[in-house]
């Protein structure tokens, strides 16, 4: 982890991380499915829904995506439990948040009480990336690159976008966010429910 990263982990949000696993579990259970079946719904092993679910795999964003969208909900609320209640206003150092060692990325959920928006404030570190190739999200989302550099990849074109530049990702457009340079990166993800 970069000492930058450090710096946002250490000066930023001070509320625990969210542990993904047991939230992930606990969405699967609310759903009704199986290890097995929910293996088969996101595309993934019996033994790395397993391993995740006992916080011993940390997997990609896009991966993160995937299991959100196999339980029914976005991947802001696999950081935030409905039944916390919703607030207007989230301080910087209360915001849910949580780590991707594969994507070397931190994710923070800055809006949460948002009704028809999510809100996510990805922090990529060098060579981060959202996951292994391009995925598709059923929403449209804009991203906004508030400091670095990334590469965007849209369907088969890939654009470079740095700090102030943003795009509008169409719903079911295939998407990568790589940060190619040797500093952080962080973008604004805003998307409809």
């Amino acid at each position: 982890m970069s000492r930058r990263t450090s710096a946002l982990l250490k000066d930023g949000p001070t509320r625990a991380p969210v542990a993904l696993g047991s939230r992930v579990r606990q969405l699967r259970a609310k759903t009704g499915l199986s290890v097995r079946a929910f293996a088969e719904a996101t595309d993934f092993s019996a033994s790395f829904i397993s391993q995740l679910e006992n916080g011993q795999v940390s997997p990609s964003l896009g991966s993160l995506e995937k299991i959100a969208e196999a339980v029914g909900v976005t991947l802001r609320d696999l950081f935030v439990d409905a039944e916390e209640g919703r607030t207007l206003i989230v301080r910087r150092d209360e915001r849910p948040h949580a780590s991707s060692s594969w994507s070397r990325a931190h994710i923070e959920a800055i809006g949460i009480a948002g009704q028809k928006l999510t809100a996510l404030l990805i922090t990529l570190e060098p060579e981060g990336r959202s996951g292994k190739r391009p995925r598709a999200q059923p929403r449209e989302e804009l991203g906004f690159v508030m400091e670095g550099e990334v590469r965007l990849t849209l369907g088969e074109e890939e654009h470079e976008l740095r700090k102030g530049d943003s795009a509008v990702i169409p719903a079911g457009m295939p998407r990568l966010w790589v940060n190619a340079i040797s500093r952080e990166a962080r973008v604004l993800i805003v998307s409809a429910l």
